[in-house]
């Protein structure tokens, strides 16, 4: 029986091996070769120009601040709208909840060009209103990113309870401000983590948008860059890539961080009272 369970436990090992190494090579092998590709010389050698050129090109340095820009104001945006109304439909009106769903899960079925159409007119209010700037698309992208943001967000309200959560705060004085900012939102630290990350990725990465509404970003801006000047292209590419997967590994390292204290606190002994007697 243990010898069945043995070569049982082998071949799942096995079988895991195997798929990260496939699942390893099929992302490392293309970032590799875009990697050899933007340090190729034409006529034979290696160089680094492409990528000293990154930090020297106004167009690509402008960009980039835009993107990041664009980033953290989504982020920002994204949170103050999402957050509040789901602990809130979640407290008050739950028979909301599905309608709300609906909304932020909508723009997954709409394709982008569609979405652009629809977007046309409402940025011609946006651009009397905002000014005609990148920073703009600030509004088109919390949609974007409402169906990814709003799944992260429910799976940590699903992991606690949030009723009792309120309630008991409630019941000890607190008001709303403080049940949502100080009672809930430190319990879904790491959905809210989830969150943001994916809306900067997405961001990051996005260029249809931004192209067909006419503006500037990062994307974009790499796009025009390749018709020029393809390695500093992909050396430009590569480097937004890299900077992703810097922030995934941050973020993922914070909300372990916090995980990991919260475990700590959860199984440290209250203490107990004194049976001095005066």
């Amino acid at each position: 029986m243990s010898v069945n369970r043995t070569r049982a436990r082998r071949r799942l090992q096995a079988f895991r091996i195997t798929v990260f190494t496939v699942l390893g090579l099929f992302f490392l092998v293309p970032l590799a070769s875009m990697a050899a590709y933007s340090i190729r010389v034409p006529g034979g050698g290696r160089t680094l120009d492409y990528w000293k050129q990154l930090g020297q090109d106004p167009d690509l340095r402008s960009a980039i601040i835009t993107s990041l820009e664009l980033a953290f104001l989504t982020v920002v945006l994204m949170l103050v709208l999402l957050v509040p109304t789901m602990i809130w439909v979640r407290l008050r009106v739950r028979s909301m909840s599905r309608v709300v769903e609906f909304l932020c899960l909508l723009p997954l079925t709409i394709p982008a060009i569609v979405l652009v159409v629809g977007l046309k007119g409402v940025y011609a209010w946006v651009a009397y209103f905002f000014g005609d700037t990148s920073l703009t698309l600030t509004f088109a992208y919390v949609v974007l990113v409402l169906p990814y943001a709003y799944r992260a967000i429910d799976a940590g309200l699903a992991s606690i309870d949030v009723v009792t959560l309120s309630e008991a705060a409630r019941s000890l004085g607190a008001g709303w401000f403080t049940v949502i900012a100080r009672i809930i939102v430190p319990n879904i630290g790491a959905a809210l983590l989830s969150a943001a990350f994916i809306s900067v990725a997405l961001v990051l990465g996005e260029f249809t948008l931004a192209s067909l509404l006419n503006y500037t970003n990062l994307q974009v801006v790499i796009n025009l860059l390749g018709k020029s000047d393809s390695q500093t292209s992909v050396a430009a590419s590569l480097a937004s890539l890299v900077f992703a997967f810097v922030i995934l590994i941050l973020l993922s390292f914070v909300g372990r961080r916090r995980t990991a204290r919260r475990a700590t606190i959860d199984i440290a002994p209250a203490p107990q009272p004194s049976t001095k007697e005066g």
